[in-house]
């Protein structure tokens, strides 16, 4: 399996949550809270501790405005700084409500909020430390708050058991909100690394293709310097020619300039003269270049051709292509037992590659899942050998597709068993000359 940078799992990076994020969230909590104690205080005439209320207001407030001054709107905290401002913001609501009723105020289910946001930008230790402090919050305010706030001169009591519904249903959306916002950002995260992981193969192998370009232009820069070397060098041999002291110099001198012109002859050729033919790649030579890395493991790959109605598609050399075809044939080697299968069929209007081994085959509970990034367990039921199936499977499926197959992922019928991949692309999409028809090949010719 090919080996991508570590980088790409960086939770020194991934894990920090922009500042400029929890201040702006903070600063709608500030508005919702002073409008919802003014109303209560004011348009209601209920009876509470407004300034005390306002007081805890303010000092959420004034975090934002200290963090605010403090760093630069983009700056990232660290999972430990905002799991401490997270905390504070459980402190803060949580000391709201106690003033308001506890589990009794209807807006004691904003305790989520916090352990939410850490479920989807933090790690799972410092979000279970968060849940744990809000569980432990919420446990509190169903035992000890002052009375929810009512007109004056009345009380309403809420019954108990409503308390104790209250706790589960605040208890049970944290746990389960927070589940799935985690997941969601996990298999976000995932999807980013692994396409981000496509696109450094597909740069590499751009950056490999224009080294020709390259090798030509250095190829058209350095003729004009050396046709001057060899002027001088002719004019030195008429002059100095007939000195025995400098012969030996001089045609050194000739013969490795004219050795210098015949390579940059040879690069300046290489992206008009040699590039179209380089271009080409004829479907039987894609397949031979794909699995040629991998007949040195003792694993026996045949090549079959199937229904060959029409001539052999002529393609363009992808590197998506080759990549792609190339891991699956790679996983096909290192979990069969003794060969691989690669069958070719290119008709009028499809050309389809089936990989084939004599392996254990995809457990079935994968098979729908098959493609998925950084898979926490392997694709295959042996584990003897042989590499998992994540990162790379993905990859290849990815460019693949981009290519413009169709995959398909099952298991061979009992008695057999192994593993058996399907790629099949539309006929044009795989061949330069997609009337069949080619300068020398003429329709119908195998």
């Amino acid at each position: 399996m090919t080996d991508f940078p570590t980088y790409l799992d960086d939770s020194s990076t991934r894990y920090r949550l922009r500042l400029q994020t929890l201040t702006r969230l903070r600063w709608l909590a500030v508005l919702g809270q002073s409008v919802t104690v003014l109303v209560i205080a004011h348009v209601y005439n209920f009876e509470f501790p407004e300034l005390a209320c306002f007081a805890l207001i303010a000092c959420s407030a004034f975090l934002n405005i200290y963090m605010a001054l403090r760093f630069p709107a983009a700056h990232r905290l660290p999972p430990l700084s905002a799991t401490v401002v997270l905390s504070f913001d459980v402190a803060q609501l949580a000391g709201l409500l106690y003033m308001t009723g506890g589990l009794a105020n209807p807006f004691s289910v904003l305790a989520c909020v916090p352990v939410i946001i850490s479920a989807a930008s933090q790690p799972v230790r410092h979000t279970l430390v968060l849940g744990a402090l809000s569980g432990v919050v919420v446990t509190f305010l169903a035992f000890h708050s002052l009375p929810l706030p009512w007109y004056p001169g009345s009380s309403f009591e809420v019954p108990y058991l409503l308390i104790v519904g209250a706790w589960i249903s605040i208890v049970s959306t944290t746990a389960f909100a927070a589940f799935y916002a985690y997941q969601v950002s996990a298999e976000a995260n995932q999807l980013a690394d692994a396409l981000a992981a496509t696109e450094l193969v597909l740069q590499r192998e751009q950056h490999l293709s224009a080294l020709d370009g390259l090798a030509a232009a250095a190829a058209h820069e350095l003729g004009t310097p050396l046709a001057t070397i060899q002027l001088v060098a002719k004019e030195m041999e008429k002059t100095l020619g007939g000195d025995p002291r400098f012969t030996d110099d001089l045609m050194l001198l000739r013969s490795q300039s004219e050795r210098c012109r015949d390579i940059l002859r040879r690069l300046s050729t290489l992206n008009s003269d040699d590039e179209a033919h380089m271009v080409r790649l004829p479907l039987d030579s894609l397949i031979e270049e794909v699995i040629a890395p991998h007949r040195e493991f003792g694993i026996a790959i045949d090549v079959v051709h199937g229904n060959t109605e029409m001539r052999e598609p002529v393609g363009r050399r992808n590197p998506g292509i080759l990549f792609g075809l190339g891991n699956l044939v790679e996983n096909a080697v290192d979990f069969a037992r003794d060969h691989v299968t690669v069958t070719v069929t290119h008709g009028r209007e499809r050309v389809e590659i089936v990989i084939e081994d004599d392996g254990p085959g995809f457990a079935p509970d994968v098979l729908a899942r098959i493609g998925v990034p950084f898979m926490h367990r392997r694709n295959r039921v042996d584990r003897k050998k042989g590499g998992g199936l994540g990162l790379g499977l993905f990859i290849a499926k990815t460019l693949l597709e981009r290519s413009g197959a169709q995959l398909r992922f099952s298991n061979k019928s009992q008695p057999q068993s192994g593993a058996v991949v399907q790629i099949s692309w539309p006929r044009e999409k795989m061949d330069l000359f997609g009337s069949g028809k080619l300068e020398g090949y003429p329709a119908g010719a195998g």
